[in-house]
C-alpha cells in the first residue's frame, strides 16, 4: 500500500489519518509492505514509523517523483489523502493499482466528481460524517448512477483503539467526569493562529486555577503550579482516547480531535485554528453536539464556566453526541482495503 497524504510545514491532519489507517493495516496484514510519500517540511519527519520518500513539498507538486515512485514500489493500493494530480492517478492506474481518494474539503470533493477523475478512481472516502460534509448532491449521484463507480464511502471519524491504556485516568490521580480536558490540536501551528497552542494553555490554567480539575494535552511552556491541571506534552492516540471518554468537557479544536471528542459522548466546545474549521464547528453546533468558543483565553473560560455550571445542558450535549453513534472510519478503511485487495492484481 502506498500513502500520499497532503504534507508540508503546517497541520497533520491528512498524515494522522493515513498513519492510523497504515498501522490499522499493518496489524490486520501484519506482512503488508506500507510506504508513504510525504514533505521533508512536516514537522513529524523525525518519528514517521514506515519507510518514506521524501519530497521538497507536498507529493502534488512532484508528479515525476511520484510517478517514479509508484513505478518503483508497484502498489497494489494507493491512497491519495486531499493529494494528487490526474497524472499521478493515471500512473497509478497504469500500473494496475487500484485507487482510493480521500476528500475531507470542498474543493477536493469536487475534484473527486469529475468525470475523468471518477474514471479513475476505485473509492471515494469522505473523510467526515454526513451532517457536517453533507448529502451527496443531485449532480454527484446523477454521475456515480451514470458510471457505477467510485464507490464512496464517510469515514465519520479515525479512533483509536483505547484499551489498556485507559488506566492513564488512574495514572494520573483522575476519576471518571470529574476532569476537562484541553486539546489544542492541530499538530502544528497554523498561518494565522502560530499561538493557538499557548491561548488554550492560558484558558487551561485559568480554569484549572478556578479548583476545576483540567488535563492540558500539548506544548506546555511553563506549566502551571496549580494542583488541579496536568500537563502532557505529547500522548499516544490510545492516551487520548482514554482522557476523551473519561473526561466532563473537551475544548479542542475544529478538526478531527472534536469528531473523536464527539463520537465518544463527550460534551464539547469546538475552537477555529484553520481556515476549514470554523464550518465544521457551525454543523456541530447546528446539530446540538458542541458549542462554539473564540480563540482567546477569556472566551473559552467563559464558555467552559458558564457550560459546566449548567449540568442539563451539558448532559444533553454529550446525550445528543453519544446518539450520533458515528463509524470508526478505521473498520470503514479496512473493509473497504479488503475489498480492493481481493480483486486488485497480485492480491
Amino acid at each position: 500500500m502506498l500513502f500520499v497524504p497532503v504534507s508540508g510545514p503546517f497541520g497533520m491532519g491528512e498524515y494522522a489519518r493515513s498513519l492510523s489507517i497504515a498501522q490499522a493495516a499493518r496489524a490486520q496484514w501484519p506482512h503488508a509492505q506500507i510506504h508513504f510519500l510525504l514533505s521533508r517540511q512536516a514537522p513529524y519527519a523525525a518519528a514517521v514509523p514506515f519507510p518514506a520518500t521524501w519530497l521538497d513539498s507536498s507529493p502534488t507538486f512532484h508528479t515525476a517523483a511520484v510517478t517514479e515512485s509508484i513505478q518503483a514500489f508497484k502498489p497494489h493500493v494507493v491512497i491519495f489523502d486531499n493529494a494528487g494530480r490526474t497524472a499521478q492517478l493515471r500512473a497509478a492506474r497504469r500500473a494496475g493499482a487500484r485507487l482510493v481518494f480521500i476528500s475531507s474539503r470542498a474543493r477536493q470533493r469536487r475534484k473527486a466528481f469529475r468525470w475523468r477523475w471518477m474514471q479513475l478512481i476505485d473509492e471515494h472516502w469522505i473523510a467526515y460524517p454526513q451532517f457536517i460534509a453533507g448529502r451527496l448532491g443531485f449532480l454527484e449521484q446523477f454521475k456515480l448512477d451514470r458510471l457505477k463507480q467510485p464507490v464512496v464511502r464517510y469515514l465519520d471519524v479515525i479512533l483509536s483503539r483505547a484499551g489498556a491504556s485507559e488506566s492513564i485516568l488512574a495514572r494520573s490521580g483522575l476519576n471518571t467526569q470529574r476532569h476537562v480536558l484541553v486539546v489544542p490540536g492541530g499538530g502544528t501551528g497554523h498561518p494565522g493562529a502560530g499561538d493557538a497552542s499557548a491561548k488554550f494553555l492560558a484558558a487551561a490554567n485559568a480554569l484549572a486555577d478556578s479548583g476545576i480539575l483540567t488535563v492540558f494535552v500539548g506544548p506546555a511552556a511553563g506549566g502551571s503550579s496549580s494542583a488541579s491541571l496536568r500537563c502532557f506534552s505529547a500522548l499516544p492516540q490510545a492516551d487520548l482516547a482514554a482522557l476523551m471518554s473519561g473526561a466532563r468537557l473537551v475544548i479542542t479544536n475544529g478538526g478531527s480531535t472534536l469528531l473523536q471528542a464527539i463520537a465518544r459522548g463527550c460534551a464539547c466546545i469546538g475552537v477555529p485554528i484553520a481556515q476549514d474549521q470554523p464550518q465544521r464547528i457551525e454543523r456541530c453546533v447546528e446539530a446540538g453536539v458542541a458549542l462554539a468558543a473564540r480563540l482567546d483565553a477569556p472566551s473559552l473560560v467563559q464558555a467552559a464556566e458558564e457550560l459546566l455550571r449548567d449540568e442539563p445542558r451539558r448532559a444533553a450535549l454529550a446525550q445528543r453526541a453519544s446518539d450520533l453513534k458515528l463509524a470508526d472510519g478505521i473498520e470503514v478503511a479496512l473493509g473497504a482495503l479488503t475489498q480492493l485487495m481481493k480483486t486488485g492484481q497480485g492480491a
